[in-house]
């Protein structure tokens, strides 16, 4: 690690799959914290997942470590409650109960090793729902978020996994606060994130939309803007998106796009009024912009205060000239050994970013060192390689 490591020293295992759990666990290392990712023999099937899949391995378990091992075995639920006796921290996304029938709940855990902080991360909170299987979608469409992104009547997931990332990241949230609380009694305890919880904070705002004004809030497509001009235009190529959020910024805009007449209207000087005036505005506006190309539209705008932004696609996004400057990509090795760069931690430090080459964990390639560490001998090692207790590649 070349960035910041406010978390080294911290030594988290990890019991994960897909993207919740493995969110926690790449934030951790991210930041410092050593984390040994426990793997089935051969690996996580997550590595093998194809189409909208294939991506999450590599963005969410850069910088650990991997250990495979046979949770059914005895050899290897011997090494899993040696490593979590040393832990830290612990991580698990898996249904509930299913490392509680190993031996490895919270309560049993923490007899041997009460500093533990524990983070579970669940498609629920307890309650009624807790014990249904729950997804990044499920949660979506439960939730209320997939009917406000759709058009009305078409429900649409996020074009991303953001329940599944933000509820690691709120599961990171609660290792820190229990991380602190710690410093002070120096007792562990188990947090829980949930995909549902998430999903119903993140649309809090329409929730509190309904509570002030006693309207439902419409899907954003159809939903009423604060601001008249807040939308995608069409220009000659590819759209631009131009948000014109005070009354400051009309006069600039209408400066910009030599738009006098609209200026010139008295009615429509404040926000509120061209709100109200926007289905007479938006067809001038659209029109008018339509006229240029989206080069020529971005060289107005930028450096003018106006927000606005090109319709950009994830695959561009490796050549950004602003994520290159802000090294907001790192360099990472890929299974096969292609050499790629992916998002880093979105936030700087000290005036650095928690940016560092990283190789992909093979599955069980840390496996020797981490039984070396628990201090298990070579011919140990090699008995539980040989009766299939653990992998090692």
């Amino acid at each position: 690690m070349t960035g910041p490591t406010p978390l080294a020293g911290l030594k988290t295992v990890e019991f994960t799959h897909m993207v919740m759990g493995p969110t926690v666990g790449h934030v951790l290392a991210s930041l410092g914290a050593e984390v040994i990712r426990v793997e089935p023999i051969g690996g996580d099937q997550t590595r093998r997942l194809l189409g909208s899949g294939a991506g999450y391995f590599p963005m969410y378990n850069r910088h650990k470590q991997s250990i495979c091992l046979d949770l059914k075995s005895e050899g290897g639920m011997e090494v899993a409650r040696k490593l979590c006796e040393r832990a830290d921290i612990l991580v698990e996304n898996f249904r509930p109960g299913a490392l509680d029938r190993l031996g490895l709940s919270y309560e049993a855990l923490s007899e041997t090793n009460p500093p533990l902080i524990y983070c579970s991360e669940k498609g629920f909170l307890p309650g009624p729902y807790e014990e249904r299987t729950a997804l990044d979608e499920v949660a979506q469409m439960m939730g209320g978020l997939a009917y406000m992104t759709g058009l009305p009547g078409k429900p649409l997931r996020a074009g991303a996994s953001v329940i599944d990332v933000a509820g690691g990241m709120f599961g990171v949230i609660g290792i820190l606060a229990a991380l602190e609380e710690r410093h002070r009694t120096g007792k562990g305890q188990k947090v829980i994130s949930s995909l549902f919880e998430t999903t119903i904070y993140l649309v809090g705002q329409h929730m509190a939309q309904f509570a002030v004004t006693g309207k439902a809030a419409a899907p954003m497509p159809a939903r009423v803007s604060a601001w008249a001009i807040y939308d995608v235009f069409e220009t000659k190529d590819d759209p631009v998106f131009i948000g014109v959020v005070t009354d400051a910024l009309w006069e600039k805009f209408c400066t910009l796009f030599g738009l006098d007449k609209l200026w010139a209207d008295d009615t429509i000087r404040k926000n509120n009024d061209r709100v109200l005036a926007r289905d007479r505005i938006m067809p001038q506006i659209r029109e008018l912009i339509s006229g240029f190309t989206r080069a020529e539209v971005v060289a107005k705008l930028d450096g003018t205060g106006l927000p606005f932004a090109p319709i950009g696609r994830p695959e561009e996004m490796f050549d950004d000239p602003h994520l290159a400057a802000s090294r907001g990509l790192e360099p990472v090795m890929l299974d096969d050994g292609t050499e790629t760069r992916l998002p880093t931690m979105p936030i700087l430090m000290n005036g650095k970013r928690p940016n560092a080459r990283a190789i992909m964990p093979q599955p069980g390639a840390d496996s020797q060192t981490v039984l070396n560490a628990l201090g298990y001998g070579s011919d140990e090692i090699e008995t539980l390689v040989s009766t299939g207790n653990v992998g090692i590649t």
